[in-house]
């Protein structure tokens, strides 16, 4: 009986600890909470970036699943937006760049967020030149935010400046140009500089010399001759003459005790020159060439502390010119042709150099031919006139007499320019079908040379057909 209480009282004892086991439990999760006996919540996902691509001035209306609380553009300068309902918003490009635009919605959550991309208007760009070109169809444009790309081939320089200046106007300073020029732009210009210079000079002077026992006279007008003074212990005339370049004639007589001596300058000089030349250059559309057949001169030019550099002039025939073809048929050129020459007679001596005088005839211009057209640069004309007359006071207005107390100087120039230049468009040529000047001389044997006087076979100029051995091998 005892047993049977005891093992009463151990299970009553038993079920009150554990029903405050239980009673602990419930009370802690009260106490921290429901959160503890739940799982935390997942984070939201982030918004996936949509990326967008508009053309410069155009518009799109973006539209979204949820309301919209807010929106914000990067850049405003490159795009805007105007919110046009509670899941609508209407996008506005403006110019070529990049921004992005974020979307929120309710609870300051981020919906939706756009790469937008805004570029030129390739489209109406391609048209446009498509309307003023429509025969250049190698042309490819693409556009991206940099800018436009222009690449493949056109036809003439006209056509690519266009073509740079309409896509100028669509993305101004952000055009990257590789068009290239399609093969042939080689112009050929010929020029011919014809000048014939005429000079008449025309001279009458006097000199006298008058001596008698115990005096003298002379007259140096005009220079025509130098005194050299020489005391004499006899009482001699003490003057000598020194005749010049100048004097032509010398005559004298004597009257008695009186010694006459004339010197004279008369001249009268004729001078034609004839100057011909006939450069011929090629060079490629845009490109400057030059020409000079003729030389440089040393000039010494004097510096600080004694020093002297020298420096070189160009003279002789020269020709500058730079074409731009702007069709297969229309040449634009610059030309600038010269001639010049020294002149030593009117030049100056500098520190022991003569320094002689540069006479040039240039002329300038810009034209537009077609192939192998001329135009003719003319009216160069140069008439100078001079005349001088030096005499003395009332003697030289003597008629007749007086003029042995003159001496004038008539001198007349006439010079005319002509130039005439040729064009023409080129391609490169085969060597081994063209022929060299030297291809027809062959040398003599010693026969010839010695005893025939002969200096190439078959006389001047080679005989017709006659090719001199190893110009074929040349040639290739």
């Amino acid at each position: 009986m005892e047993d049977q209480r005891g093992r009463n009282r151990y299970w009553r004892q038993a079920t009150m600890v554990r029903t405050s086991i239980a009673l602990v439990a419930v009370g802690a999760a009260f106490w921290w909470g429901p959160q503890s006996l739940l799982a935390a919540p997942a984070a939201p996902a982030p918004p996936e970036l949509i990326s967008l691509r508009l053309a410069a001035g155009k518009s799109q209306i973006i539209s979204t699943s949820v309301p919209i609380k807010r929106a914000s553009i990067a850049n405003p300068a490159i795009a805007d937006t105007v919110l046009i309902s509670n899941t609508q918003i209407y996008l506005i490009a403006k110019t070529m760049g990049s921004t992005t635009l974020t979307i929120w919605r309710e609870g300051d959550h981020v919906s939706a967020v756009y790469d937008i991309g805004v570029s030129p208007d390739l489209l109406r760009l391609q048209q446009e030149v498509s309307e003023m070109f429509p025969e250049e169809t190698g042309i490819r444009m693409s556009a991206g935010q940099e800018g436009i790309h222009l690449s493949g081939r056109v036809s003439s320089a006209v056509v690519l400046a266009r073509v740079l200046a309409a896509a100028e106007s669509y993305a101004p300073a952000k055009v990257k140009n590789m068009l290239e020029v399609e093969a042939g732009q080689q112009v050929l210009l010929e020029v011919r500089i014809a000048e014939m210079n005429r000079a008449l000079i025309k001279r009458l002077g006097f000199n006298l010399n008058y001596a008698v026992p115990g005096g003298f006279g002379v007259t140096l007008l005009n220079q025509l001759t130098n005194l050299n003074f020489t005391p004499t212990v006899s009482g001699g005339n003490p003057i000598d003459q020194i005749v010049t370049s100048t004097i032509s004639a010398v005559g004298g007589f004597k009257s008695g005790n009186m010694t006459w001596t004339m010197f004279i300058d008369a001249l009268k000089e004729e001078d034609l020159v004839k100057v011909l030349a006939r450069p011929a250059l090629v060079s490629l559309s845009g490109q400057e060439a030059s020409f000079l057949a003729g030389g440089e001169f040393p000039i010494p030019v004097p510096q600080a502390f004694g020093v002297t550099t020298i420096q070189f002039k160009k003279f002789g025939v020269g020709l500058n010119f730079t074409p731009t073809v702007l069709s297969d048929q229309q040449i634009n050129i610059a030309v600038s042709p010269e001639v010049s020459e020294l002149d030593f007679a009117n030049g100056l001596r500098q520190q022991g150099f003569n320094v002689p005088l540069i006479t040039s005839r240039r002329a300038s211009t810009v034209i537009q031919v077609k192939d192998g057209q001329s135009f003719m640069i003319g009216g160069l004309l140069k008439d100078n006139v001079t005349e001088i007359i030096r005499q003395f006071p009332v003697l030289g207005d003597i008629p007749i007499l007086g003029a042995l107390f003159r001496s004038s100087q008539f001198q007349k120039n006439e010079t005319e320019l002509v130039i005439i230049v040729s064009t023409h468009m080129v391609k490169p040529l085969k060597m081994a079908e063209q022929r060299l000047p030297t291809d027809y001389y062959v040398e003599p044997n010693d026969f010839e040379f010695f005893l025939m006087g002969m200096i190439e076979q078959g006389g001047f100029g080679g005989q017709a057909g006659q090719v001199r051995p190893g110009a074929e091998s040349l040639a290739r």
